[in-house]
């Protein structure tokens, strides 16, 4: 089965997050895509943890390196469409992106951003629970 993970789920296996287990379980023998900016978001989001002085810059880079061990199909997708969704659902164009990914592929997602899943569900996008 292919499954669009979201930059959430990558940050949890690689910070070593509580859903860490789960997050493994679920998608273990599974393809994952996400949407081509996957890299870049995951750069930003480790970047302000270290600003933030949650993690050190150590830290984020060995985070990083954990990303880039998770084999993933990286897609590209129609920002047009993208941007619309944002706009129609007031979110970020980054979390729209991973809507446009899963609903153009017919792929279930998997999050752990409860808004984001809320939203899902008016696209007819199945979310991978645990």
């Amino acid at each position: 089965m292919k499954i669009v993970a979201d930059t959430n789920t990558f940050l949890a296996v690689a910070l070593n997050e509580p859903e860490k287990k789960e997050i493994i379980a679920l998608t273990v023998g599974h393809e994952l895509i996400a949407p081509e900016v996957l890299p870049f978001e995951i750069g930003n989001a480790l970047s302000s943890l270290v600003r933030r002085n949650r993690l050190t810059r150590e830290e984020a880079l060995l985070a990083w390196t954990a990303c880039l061990a998770i084999p993933v199909d990286l897609r590209a997708i129609d920002i047009e469409k993208a941007l619309t969704i944002a706009i129609k659902n007031n979110i970020y164009a980054y979390d729209a992106y991973f809507i446009e990914c899963a609903t153009s592929l017919r792929c279930s997602l998997l999050t752990l951003d409860r808004h984001l899943k809320t939203i899902c569900q008016d696209y007819g996008i199945t979310i991978l629970e645990f």
